[in-house]
């Protein structure tokens, strides 16, 4: 490895649906991240790895900035905390619809962070041009230190010239990771990912909130996964929603689920899902251990 070599962090925060995961996705060229219009979908800290000859970007997609409400929230924001703290640079994502003033004191951590700010106004493609303008404007008055990139990650607008800076950007440093790696977590980890993005799509109010995804069964042959999870919830109410009458709405998850892991493992899968009860999950700590948080 010559000493031209760069890698470094590049770490990406902002507030809930302004299209955080879409950008990482678009920037590594991978689904690695679930999307749904709901907020809050991604609960994780989700690398996905970029390498060039002569340069390693380790992308981190984090979940959108909120005030807890319980424990899982608080631990979510702790993926969004240590996302600042360790990044080499920070990507902050707002959109052209948000409000500046949403979590003012995000907006002074950037402000006082030693690292390089990119600041990302996405979804330009649902705005004018002169709004665009007056919107770099008003964040560059919010934030001077940040180089602000007006974006379309949806429609891959300007992520070219976003990543030509990054590069430039990023320290000299051997790689973190093996340079064929494409992201820190297991096939597992993205199963259980993929019937969670389902339920966010499929249910609404507060179902997708109460439930997690676990995979307790996961063998590979030579022609397909099997695959076992269990969803769990929080009331024998919402048991009866996820299942649906007589299975249907658990079996319309499954197969869109399975689908998808086709698609993403490229190979045949089994999917057995089942559905189990565990009251207060979201607020009790060795549950929340259990489950990655």
């Amino acid at each position: 490895m010559s000493d031209s070599h760069k890698a470094g962090f590049v770490n990406i925060i902002g507030n809930p649906n302004v299209g955080k995961s879409t950008l990482m996705n678009a920037l590594v060229g991978e689904k690695l991240s679930i999307i749904t219009s709901k907020a809050q979908t991604t609960r994780h800290r989700i690398l996905g790895i970029v390498n060039g000859p002569h340069y390693q970007i380790v992308y981190s997609d984090t979940p959108g900035i909120i005030k807890p409400y319980y424990l899982l929230q608080e631990n979510m924001m702790q993926f969004v905390d240590s996302a600042m703290a360790d990044a080499d640079i920070l990507l902050y994502v707002t959109d052209v619809v948000e409000k500046q003033n949403k979590n003012p004191e995000y907006i002074e951590k950037l402000n006082r962070i030693e690292v390089p700010v990119l600041l990302v106004l996405n979804k330009i493609d649902k705005s004018s041009q002169e709004e665009v303008l007056s919107l770099m404007d008003q964040w560059h008055t919010l934030v001077p230190k940040a180089e602000i990139f007006p974006v379309s990650a949806l429609e891959r607008f300007n992520l070219d010239s976003l990543l030509e800076r990054i590069q430039v950007l990023l320290p000299s440093s051997p790689p973190w990771f093996d340079k064929d790696q494409l992201t820190d977590k297991s096939l597992r980890f993205f199963a259980s990912e993929i019937i969670r993005e389902k339920i966010f799509l499929n249910y609404s109010k507060e179902i997708p909130y109460c439930t997690e995804v676990t995979v307790e069964e996961f063998q590979e042959s030579d022609e397909r996964y099997s695959i076992r999870a269990v969803i769990s919830v929080m009331r024998d109410s919402q048991k009866g929603i996820i299942i649906g009458n007589k299975g249907s709405a658990l079996k319309r998850v499954g197969t869109q689920a399975r689908l998808d892991m086709e698609d993403f493992f490229q190979k045949k899968v089994f999917l057995e899902l089942y559905v189990k009860v565990l009251p207060l999950w979201r607020e009790n700590k060795s549950r929340l251990r259990q489950f990655g948080y």
